[in-house]
């Protein structure tokens, strides 16, 4: 039989005549109804009276493993101490220098030319750009200067020495070349408008990694103000913590609260001690990921202006939708990707057409080094002039090469069904995008001024819950719950300010700045 301990006399004794009456009443068979009264009655009232008794035995005699000393009591009237968790700094955090101030078009620019990914696509468009410069100044004649001399073994006899091709033991060239070759690719400039399509593709990447870097640079940026919004409610919460803790404990002291009030904030400011930490933690993460981006050295000693506040307006859909059928950069390099592979076919069927080449030299080409010498050949004809010109063309054409011109144009072929292909997905992607980022802009605008409405509500009941706990009027529960309830709203309404910039900087992808 389990055993009940009863520190209190005066309870135990009432218990114990009430106990007594019931048992002679069923015993006598007086009324079982008058035994089931004095039981209800004891059922009902009972625990409040003896909470009552507990609540007055807390100040005199309460047990040594429930209640404290006086010496207790008087460091229990304060929170418990807290240290805090010591976060490591980089160095740069300790500098004397005062920090940079950055807003989010600065916090751009600066991620554009620091950004190893960006910085790669830029040179690609800028080394198509040359690859362009290349294809047409490959279509322009070239103009050469040569100077040789050659000289040739004697035989001792004829003048022309050893080696019959030549016409002297010493032989002076000294030629300006003129090159032009005059095959299809160049009348038909096949090089010329591919390098044009690949520069147009190089650049349009370059405005989508350009803009996507914007993206990127957005969120980390708003990502570090929420945190520091939301270490500024933290901190907010966890100074009501500690003073809610210290009311509980006042009016435990008083007798005009039971002791479970002071358990219950007690744990409540351990979770918003907690919650303060990770809070910490979450700006310092921040705080690194966005200095990565915006330092050519790592450099967290910096400062974001909070401009959540005032974020531009939604442009109408009709707006949108205009512009992003101007500026869209998906497009454009689809577009010019289809482009490039149609003039791969042009280049590959002009591959079956003849060529040809034209090589104009002038100069000297005599055993002196002079504009008049005597030929060793004909010494008889005395000095001979040596400066004229030289002209050789060859005219090509292709007979038999196994197929392999045929298999390049399939190549090509392939390659142009592909591009186009690629041109109707991005255009099916394109219209997707722009409705799901618009109606995402449009949902996280109306859920700022929803959120905003629900924030300052919380605030006001939290401080219209306090009051009333101060004055008796509602439980501890009631204010733990306000707290919890401000610490979300208040949550949800930096994260949905922070939603709706980064909807408007996706939807910016799609067609520029507005």
């Amino acid at each position: 039989m389990q055993k009940f301990l009863f520190t209190n006399s005066t309870a135990f004794g009432v218990l114990k005549s009430l106990y007594r009456e019931i048992g002679l009443a069923i015993q006598n068979a007086r009324s079982i109804s008058v035994a089931l009264a004095i039981l209800v009655f004891l059922i009902a009232v009972c625990p409040q009276w003896t909470v009552a008794q507990e609540t007055e035995s807390h100040a005199t005699e309460r047990p040594a493993t429930d209640a404290p000393s006086a010496k207790d009591q008087t460091v229990d009237s304060h929170a418990p101490s807290y240290a805090g968790v010591q976060f490591v700094q980089p160095s740069s955090a300790d500098s004397a220098t005062p920090p940079v101030t950055i807003t989010l078009q600065d916090a751009i620019e600066r991620a554009r030319h620091f950004n190893a990914q960006f910085l790669a696509v830029e040179t690609e468009a800028k080394i198509s750009h040359e690859d362009r410069m290349q294809a047409r100044n490959a279509m322009l004649p070239s103009v050469n200067a040569s100077t040789q001399y050659l000289n040739t073994e004697g035989n001792g006899k004829t003048p022309s020495g050893r080696f019959v091709t030549n016409d002297g033991v010493h032989v002076y060239r000294a030629w300006g070349v003129f090159h032009q070759d005059l095959s299809p690719s160049t009348y038909l400039a096949t090089n010329l408008h591919r390098a044009d399509a690949a520069e147009a593709v190089a650049s349009a990447k370059a405005e989508i990694a350009r803009r996507g870097l914007t993206v990127t640079v957005t969120k980390l940026y708003y990502a570090l103000v929420v945190a520091q919004r939301k270490l500024a409610t933290s901190q907010q919460t966890l100074d009501q913590g500690k003073h809610f803790y210290d009311i509980a404990q006042e009016t435990e002291r008083l007798g005009q609260a039971a002791h479970s009030d002071v358990i219950k904030a007690e744990i409540q400011y351990s979770q918003q001690q907690q919650a303060f930490e990770e809070a910490t933690l979450a700006l310092q993460n921040a705080r690194l990921d966005l200095a990565v981006l915006l330092f050519p050295n790592f450099n967290d000693n910096f400062t974001v202006v909070d401009d959540l506040n005032s974020s531009p307006a939604l442009p109408s859909f009709e707006e949108v939708q205009r512009m992003s059928g101007k500026g869209n950069p998906e497009m454009r390099a689809a577009i010019e990707s289809e482009r490039q592979a149609h003039d791969e076919v042009l280049a590959a069927k002009a591959a079956f057409l003849p060529t040809m080449s034209v090589d104009l030299d002038y100069g000297i080409e005599a055993n002196d080094f002079a504009l008049r010498s005597v030929a060793k050949a004909f010494p008889g004809e005395g000095p001979l002039p040596n400066l004229g010109y030289f002209l050789t063309a060859s005219f090509t054409v292709p007979v038999w090469d196994w197929g392999t011109l045929r298999s390049k144009l399939h190549q090509t072929k392939y390659k142009e069904e592909q591009a186009h292909a690629e041109l109707s997905q991005v255009q099916r992607e394109m219209l997707s995008n722009l409705y799901s980022f618009y109606n995402e802009a449009a949902v996280a605008r109306e859920a700022v001024e929803r959120a905003r409405h629900t924030s300052e509500l919380a605030a006001e009941s939290l401080r219209l819950t306090n009051l009333r706990y101060q004055g008796g009027e509602s439980t501890a529960l009631d204010a733990v719950d306000a707290q919890n309830t401000f610490i979300i709203a208040r949550g949800f309404y930096d994260d949905a300010e922070a939603r709706y910039r980064v909807a408007l900087a996706n939807l910016q992808t799609l067609m520029g700045r507005f």
